[in-house]
């Protein structure tokens, strides 16, 4: 008869479960408390914004000339504009403009920043040369100049992109040539603009992580069993390198956002009747000595904003650091 094997004491059932990368991350990120704070408040600013000009008594564009601009009561949480327009439907609604901006600006950022660095970073050489060249001259160029011109020569109601914008527009309303859909256009080439330019340090991040992973042997196995170009990119550099990547998109809405209050306060960006924190900022700082309640609520939620992703993005970047050990 053959005796039992012993149960060995501290043997696979006393074994330390082990943990992945990204739980270690969530791990340590949970531990950031002024990231997790900082997540918390812009959680709940988007779902003020999404939620408060639905569910408000009051209209972002109802004007009362008869009330005109009053300060914050029980009737109005955030006082009146100059036209009687609540103030707090307004700032919240511009909340889904800036929020919007800083999104979708950066998506089309983060998708031509990896694919032109991880381009560039993959294959090396002259290709490397060649687009590193270019992006070289796009830093040379202010960056500010470059979003005006797009503004100044693409935005206007009489340029060939509305033309086509108002072409689009046959396929799903009656009435294209209706001028209330010149904002809405407005806004799509701010999203265009900013995500355009905003790239170029995107790529050189991604360029530099490429350079750093493509010798490593998970690539040479890849590349031993028939993975394309696309595939080595795409499925396994660009994912192994998704850590920097990560923290400079969510540093990147806030300089987004940042940059399109400062059009909207040259009055590049967001027309009226449309809002956002940048033309609310801009259009209080004119009457700021006789209502300042238009400036302080519009720039207060813009600079809460900021502060919350900056805090955010370091905790990110702490916790993505492959540099730091198991607790």
């Amino acid at each position: 008869m053959v005796a039992a094997n012993p149960v060995v004491p501290g043997s696979v059932d006393t074994l330390e479960k082990g943990s992945s990368l990204g739980r270690d991350a969530l791990r340590r990120l949970a531990k950031n408390r002024a990231a997790v704070v900082a997540g918390v408040v812009l959680a709940a600013l988007v779902l003020g914004c999404i939620l408060v000009p639905s569910f408000s008594r009051w209209r972002y564009d109802q004007a009362d000339l008869a009330t005109g601009p009053t300060p914050p009561s029980w009737e109005h949480w955030m006082g009146t504009d100059y036209f009687g327009r609540d103030l707090m439907a307004r700032v919240f609604f511009g909340g889904r403009i800036s929020f919007a901006v800083g999104l979708f600006a950066t998506l089309v950022s983060f998708f031509i920043g990896i694919t032109w660095g991880g381009v560039a970073g993959y294959f090396g050489g002259k290709i490397d040369a060649v687009l590193m060249r270019i992006v070289d001259v796009l830093y040379a160029i202010p960056f500010f100049i470059v979003v005006i011109l797009l503004m100044v020569f693409f935005a206007g109601q009489e340029g060939p992109l509305f033309k086509g914008f108002k072409s689009i527009l046959t396929l799903f309303v009656k009435h294209p040539e209706d001028p209330s859909y010149f904002p809405i256009f407005q806004i799509l080439i701010v999203f265009a603009a900013l995500g355009g330019i905003s790239w170029l340090t995107m790529a050189r991040i991604v360029r530099g992580q490429v350079i750093a992973l493509r010798g490593q042997p998970f690539v040479e196995a890849a590349r031993s069993i028939g993975a394309g170009h696309a595939a080595l990119i795409f499925r396994h550099l660009l994912p192994n390198a998704l850590g920097p990547i990560i923290v400079y998109t969510t540093l990147t809405i806030p300089e987004v956002m940042m940059t399109e209050a400062f059009l909207s306060f040259l009055g590049l960006g967001t027309q009226e009747p449309l809002s956002s924190w940048g033309l609310l900022a801009a259009t209080g700082a004119d009457s700021m000595d006789l209502y300042p309640w238009t400036l302080i609520f519009p720039a207060l939620m813009l600079a809460i904003s900021l502060f919350c992703f900056n805090f955010l993005g370091d905790g990110l970047r702490d916790a993505l650091d492959p540099r730091i050990q198991k607790d």
